[in-house]
């Protein structure tokens, strides 16, 4: 009787926190594809009496004087910022995070680097302004790049640092007894093995340069440089604002993080295999 009953509230749980994530998205659907009319009746009717997916053509449309315009570029230039801002924090996060790990004494660098990072971000607006107005940055993706670089790289480092403390060292003694180097044993033994937190950092990373709006906001004039988040927010800057509009950039501004998550569970779990073979 006790199984069952935890069996139960086992699978009540996971069904409370499964409606908690999909009904907003559910909601966030049905308001992008209810016309005007159903979202400003009252009251409001849970499914729509007309079906109207105009706005997705519209969204992934560049014709002359469509919201696609501004939604495709915004899009284009958030993939691209946050993809290169994750694989150079990650490069540079993996050797730092391993030397932290393996040679004693230095960790006041790296709580001297959290600290920073716990500082809110308005502190820093003026220093990387005047940073990037001196290297002629602003406005530009490159600069977004080294900002988002900053806000990745310490939390990336302390991540990977806390996986390396818990990895074995016996075989990485062992290789260096056989005359491996430091980024060989890096590279052939520790990275293998390290490999399902890689993917978890590289997601977490993305995430944060994906959903960052306030350097975004304040560092980009025009839609050459500025990203989704900006984007939207100028969807809802006009006077007559489209609810079911921005319901459909919502959802489509999901499907990339999606697609990223679900490739990046099929990597955690050739990591997590392959780390157990090799141990």
């Amino acid at each position: 009787m006790k199984t069952n009953l935890r069996i139960l509230l086992r699978y009540g749980a996971a069904l409370l926190v499964a409606l908690s994530i999909l009904a907003p998205m559910g909601w966030l659907f049905l308001m992008s594809v209810s016309s005007t009319g159903d979202l400003s009746r009252v009251p409001l009717e849970w499914l729509p009496r007309e079906w109207d997916f105009s706005r997705y053509t519209r969204l992934v449309s560049l014709a002359p004087n469509q919201p696609g315009n501004l939604f495709l570029h915004a899009l284009g230039n958030s993939l691209l910022v946050a993809s290169i801002a994750t694989l150079i924090s990650l490069f540079l996060a993996i050797p730092a995070a391993f030397s932290f790990s393996r040679y004693p004494g230095r960790d006041g660098w790296l709580f001297g680097a959290l600290a920073i990072y716990m500082v809110p971000p308005v502190a820093f607006v003026l220093p990387l302004y005047f940073l990037l107005q001196q290297l002629d940055l602003l406005n530009t993706r490159p600069g977004l790049v080294i900002v988002y670089c900053s806000l990745i790289l310490p939390f990336l480092t302390w991540m990977l640092k806390n996986q390396f403390d818990s990895l074995p060292r016996d075989i990485e003694q062992a290789a260096r007894l056989d005359g491996l180097r430091f980024w060989q044993v890096l590279l052939r033994i520790t990275l293998p093995l390290a490999k399902p937190v890689l993917g978890a950092a590289a997601l977490f990373g993305w995430l944060l340069a994906w959903d960052e709006f306030f350097y975004a906001l304040l560092f980009t004039s025009n839609i050459s440089a500025q990203t989704l988040p900006v984007a939207i927010a100028g969807f809802t800057a006009g006077r007559a604002t489209d609810d079911g509009l921005i319901a459909a950039i919502g959802i489509l501004a999901s499907v990339p993080p999606l697609f990223i998550a679900i490739w990046l569970q099929k990597t955690l779990v050739s990591g997590l295999a392959s780390g157990g073979s090799k141990g």
